[in-house]
């Protein structure tokens, strides 16, 4: 019985599509950092842009649908976070800039897991991804992919996006924050 649920959780069409993002990232980084021309750097842009893609529709599926698996509250997520950390990883060789933001990045993902774990075995949980981390994975999808596709952009337009995603992930960070230890916290008690 336990089996039968658990392929039945597992090979949903949302989380088939998880996984075909996460298969995306090395093919991406391989193209990405072997680019030389235009065109190659537009074929790493539109893998990454494929993958954002796939990740509105797996969400929709799964609401609409009601596919929503516990399976598919870490993968996606997973595969959200794996994706963006290979952008910023893969862009970092070229822009050094982005290494505070990758700096950044790493800070409030482990932040989020460990805290997470923390509460997990308190059982208590957030209930989803706050709004401000939402709009965080927005921006610096979009604004990594642009700097993926147009690889001779001047400086400044770099350092502008740069200091977008940095603000983006700070005012993330400090959402979480909050939600774990601020005045309102958004924890809630998880169901048995």
């Amino acid at each position: 019985m336990f089996i039968k649920d658990w392929k039945r959780e597992l090979f949903t069409i949302p989380n088939l599509l998880s996984f075909f993002r996460l298969v995306l990232v090395p093919v991406y980084v391989y193209i990405y950092l072997h680019a030389v021309t235009d065109d190659q750097y537009l074929i790493a842009g539109s893998i990454m842009a494929l993958s954002c893609i796939t990740d509105l529709i797996d969400g929709k599926i799964a609401r609409h649908f009601n596919m929503i698996s516990n399976v598919g509250k870490v993968l996606d997520p997973l595969a959200d976070k794996v994706t963006q950390l290979a952008l910023i990883l893969c862009l970092s060789v070229r822009y050094r800039i982005l290494y505070p933001v990758l700096f950044l990045f790493l800070t409030k993902e482990l932040f989020q897991l460990f805290v997470c774990i923390y509460h997990l075995h308190k059982r208590k949980a957030l209930a989803g991804a706050l709004p401000a981390g939402k709009l965080c994975t927005t921006v610096l999808f979009v604004s990594l992919i642009a700097l993926v596709l147009l690889p001779h952009l001047p400086s400044t337009l770099v350092d502008a996006l740069v200091l977008t995603d940095a603000l983006f992930l700070t005012i993330s960070f400090i959402s979480y924050f909050l939600a774990y230890y601020g005045k309102d916290k958004k924890l809630q008690d998880l169901q048995e």
